[in-house]
């Protein structure tokens, strides 16, 4: 179904009429082919900035159907074009970068790979977020194509993006010429696997789909010394804590309730003993937004709390918190409504209306909004494909049991 979905859009695209609808033939011929794809990226993946062997695949295969093929865009992005005479330029995105997770799926083809991340970390790799089958369709999608070129008229430019983990993959492309040194779309595409949907359903999301990411470094500080003098010092912790609450009232009560946003803060690091009143404390937040309006907001709420807690704790000019919004920003994702409508009415009108239906936004992040923002000329569109098993789907729904979700060690 996945790999069936993202051929029948690119014929859509590239010919106003067709005579017969060959996806779902041309693509239960190739599945045995492209499960094995699968298999052999969800064995192999790689960390993000480092998809140097599953690029080569990549760019391999589209080689093997005739493609224009160019590595190394961005790092080790991969760009194959199909010229097949005037008509639409339509831009097919897959994402490579697996994430620094131990699976335990106990799949035969699970991810046995151990890496170094760039902070010095070891660990376990795993596509745990469905970019195995990303590209799998992505190769599917590009064969086919191909393979059907008596019926369509266009470019098709075939994109493999590295670091979408790190929402740096995008940036890159762009950076290195994607919309310059080659045909510049007037349609973009993509789709991400859904662990909230069953197989077969197809999530449409018009307007603003996915968040703005923000990760956001916050050190507070204070002045240490001994526990059990604690009049002698300024406790960091005592106003860390302090902060954490005021920030909740940030979404709770300064913005509106209709409206979407997320403040969260997912790590505390400070002190070393039990006896010992440190001098700082480190706090990780990850702040989640849909328009620029919002992402201002919510930064310059956090910025204002620490720093009106620290005043109310009495901390001196030279002790006010330190805030580093953290350049890895992912900006959010806005599908342009003309593309959904037609999207949702092309699925439908192939697989049914009980097979598409749209889907609400979510706080997740996608790098793929950075096409879009390149230049909002380009229609652009990321939509959701089911991906847990019907049976498992059904299953859950009688039992209650919870299903894996995604970046969880146990999703394929």
């Amino acid at each position: 179904m996945r790999r069936a979905v993202l051929l029948a859009t690119a014929l859509a695209f590239a010919t106003p009429v067709l005579a017969a609808d060959p996806a779902r033939d041309l693509t239960r011929k190739a599945l045995p082919q492209l499960m094995e794809h699968y298999r052999d990226f969800h064995a192999n993946p790689e960390l993000s900035l480092h998809e140097v062997k599953t690029a080569a695949k990549l760019a391999e295969a589209a080689r093997k159907a005739g493609y224009e093929v160019t590595e190394e865009v961005g790092g080790t992005g991969v760009v194959a074009i199909l010229r097949n005479g005037p008509g639409p330029v339509l831009l097919i995105r897959a994402d490579m970068d697996g994430l620094p997770v131990i699976e335990q799926t106990g799949l035969p083809f699970a991810s046995k790979v151990r890496a170094t991340t760039d902070e010095g970390l070891e660990t376990g790799v795993m596509h745990a977020c469905g970019h195995d089958t990303h590209m799998a369709s992505w190769i599917g999608t590009l064969w086919n194509m191909a393979a059907t070129r008596s019926q369509w008229k266009g470019t098709l430019v075939m994109i493999a993006q590295p670091a979408e983990e790190r929402g740096m993959g995008a940036a890159a492309m762009l950076k290195d010429g994607l919309f310059t040194r080659f045909p510049k779309p007037q349609f973009a595409l993509a789709f991400h696997d859904s662990a909230l949907q069953p197989a077969g359903q197809i999530g449409i999301t018009s307007g603003y789909a996915l968040a703005n990411v923000d990760s956001v470094d916050l050190v507070v500080r204070g002045v240490g010394g001994h526990g059990a003098y604690p009049h002698t010092t300024k406790d960091p912790i005592v106003l860390a804590a302090r902060i954490v609450g005021a920030l909740q009232t940030l979404v709770s009560r300064e913005i509106d309730p209709t409206a979407s946003a997320v403040v969260t803060v997912g790590s505390i690091q400070g002190g070393s003993k039990h006896n010992i009143i440190g001098s700082e404390v480190t706090m990780l937040l990850t702040v989640r937004s849909f328009s620029p309006e919002m992402r201002k907001f919510l930064l310059d709420g956090i910025a204002r709390i620490a720093r009106g807690e620290a005043i109310a704790a009495g901390m001196p000019e030279d002790k006010m918190p330190v805030m580093t919004v953290k350049d890895e920003f992912t900006p959010s994702v806005f599908n342009t409504p003309p593309l959904a409508a037609r999207m949702q009415a092309l699925w439908t009108s192939r697989f049914g209306k009980d097979a598409v239906g749209p889907t609400p936004a979510v706080m997740g992040g996608e790098d793929f909004s950075r096409y879009y923002l390149a230049d909002p000329s380009i229609q652009s569109l990321i939509f959701w494909v089911g991906g847990v098993p019907q049976a498992k789907w059904e299953a859950a729904k009688s039992s209650g049991e919870s299903l894996p979700s995604l970046h969880s060690a146990f999703w394929a």
